[in-house]
């Protein structure tokens, strides 16, 4: 069988220090409910600037200046302590400021919704004018509105966008009583759409792909664009596709909280294995909602606000090349209805099945990648090191299974495991973040087999108290692009016009 494989990856973060005040979850309930609160009194002291924000160790690991493996001979908290690089691009993407953002925001706009002010729109444009991805999109911004039309609208309803606090522009509300039209969903939606488009542009240069070449879009966040009559009825993917030229694509959206990256991946392969589409895209923005989310723990903790970048990620499945390495779609794990929500049940169900199914041990994957989150944002938050708690579970089910010794948890965790660098995002962390990493480390590295896993609550949308998760194996390219067959083309047609000679001669008998 041959197997689909992973052809190349594009990430980005944006870091977004207004929006954190006015968009964040977290910030903007507190002003409703708790207007005067000391939280809100100091939050701006929190807040880091944009060269601290590239100076973030786990920040240069997802643009890939840093490896995972880096992460672990630092002490933490890292927030104190500088990256070894502190560039704004890297292997994989970039590290994007808030105010050419803002304007990447009116560029993913298609019904003029989105109004800037006309000096912020000039002084920014020319930053833009030097992004190597988007000097055409800047040349090609409208001018803009005085600041007295911008205020006009925010007093009516639009969701106003703010940059070094001040008012730069807003987003219009798109219907006067549609709650999925409301300027602040469509506000969080063009965020989803324009950090899309930077990744997707990443992914597109960084790899040399021919943007035409894509027939695909799937596209994975937790944000749902609709109106009062199908409100998750979407499409991100083919609205991203537009914007950055793939002519040739169609696409649809795939939700499933923190999970769907992966579930994306799978369907991805999928569809390239069954020969549907030869190339296709995954593609994910990031959520303002998020923002902050953790920010009161960090304030009462003296650290700043650390949950300030939107983070996006692209990534493509192609037919095999013999070179980029192999989705193994038959090594698929899944949580089922069936299948209970204790630790040991969820990591049985997504890591031991699906090898067992294939006569293999959890000790023959290399490295796994689960809910990369950043320790350094959820421990002060109480939640713990995300990542290293599962590994500690996969590891006690490797004693479990008699595959190692007790004594070996400690060594299995280093070697099998990382440490988290990815923003809480929700669906950012969820096993994609290390498919960069992974296409080298299958390739030029040492590695030859790794996992990906995705888990997610379902309980959120209140429909169900389910858990759900998926997983599947990304292994070394054998260099086989495809099975030999056993009968050539000229004797599959010699047999069926044999056939349908004997075929003929019985009916005359008859």
């Amino acid at each position: 069988m041959s197997y689909p494989v992973l052809k190349g990856v594009g990430y980005a973060l944006v870091n977004t220090p207004d929006m954190i005040v006015h968009n964040g979850t977290t910030q903007t309930t507190e002003k409703i409910v708790n207007p005067e609160s000391e939280y809100l009194k100091v939050i701006g002291d929190h807040i880091r600037k944009y060269e601290e924000v590239l100076n973030y160790a786990p920040n240069q690991v997802y643009i890939g200046n840093m490896k995972p493996e880096d992460l672990r001979g630092m002490e933490m908290p890292w927030a104190d302590k500088g990256a070894k690089t502190a560039e704004r691009f890297g292997k994989f993407g970039e590290i994007m400021p808030q105010d050419e953002f803002i304007l990447l925001m009116k560029n993913a706009d298609a019904f003029e919704l989105v109004v800037l002010e006309k000096e912020f729109t000039e002084k920014t444009r020319t930053k833009l004018g030097a992004h190597p991805l988007y000097a055409n999109e800047a040349a090609e911004l409208p001018e803009g509105a005085e600041l007295s039309v911008i205020e006009a609208l925010v007093a009516d309803h639009a969701e106003a966008i703010y940059n070094d606090g001040k008012l730069v522009g807003c987003v219009k509300r798109a219907h006067d009583v549609d709650t999925n039209l409301t300027a602040h969903v469509l506000f969080e939606n063009l965020v989803v759409k324009a950090s899309g488009i930077l990744a997707f542009k990443h992914l597109i240069a960084t790899n040399g792909f021919n943007v035409e070449d894509v027939d695909y879009v799937i596209e994975c966040s937790e944000e749902a664009c609709g109106d009062m009559n199908q409100r998750g009825g979407g499409n991100f993917a083919k609205s991203i596709a537009e914007r950055v030229g793939a002519i040739n694509a169609s696409g649809s959206d795939t939700r499933g909280f923190c999970a769907a990256p992966v579930h994306a991946l799978i369907e991805a392969a999928a569809l390239v294995q069954a020969g549907v589409y030869e190339n296709v895209v995954v593609v994910a923005g990031g959520a303002t909602a998020k923002l902050g989310m953790n920010g009161k723990d960090h304030v009462k903790k003296g650290l700043p606000i650390l949950e300030d970048v939107l983070g996006a990620f692209a990534f493509m499945i192609g037919k095999n090349d013999g070179v980029n390495p192999v989705i193994r779609t038959d090594i698929a794990g899944k949580h089922t209805v069936g299948t209970g929500s204790s630790p040991q049940a969820v990591i049985t169900s997504l890591v031991a099945a699906p090898l067992d199914r294939n006569g293999m041990k959890i000790t023959d994957i290399d490295k796994f990648s689960v809910e990369m989150q950043n320790p350094d944002i959820t421990k002060p938050a109480g939640a713990g090191d995300v990542p290293e708690a599962n590994y500690k579970m996969i590891a006690a089910l490797c004693v479990k299974r008699g595959e190692m010794e007790r004594t070996q948890m400690g060594d299995f965790i280093t070697n099998h495991g990382m440490m988290g660098w990815a923003p809480t995002q929700g669906h950012i962390p969820s096993g994609v973040p290390y498919l960069g990493f992974a296409q080298h480390d299958l390739t030029e590295g040492d590695l030859n087999r790794v996992m990906i896993v995705g888990k997610g609550s379902l309980f959120l949308g209140r429909m169900t108290d389910l858990f759900d998760g998926v997983s599947v194996v990304i292994e070394r390219n054998s260099g086989v692009t495809e099975e030999a067959s056993s009968v050539s083309h000229e004797e599959v047609k010699n047999m069926i016009a044999e056939a349908m000679k004997d075929f003929a001669a019985y009916m005359l008998k008859e």
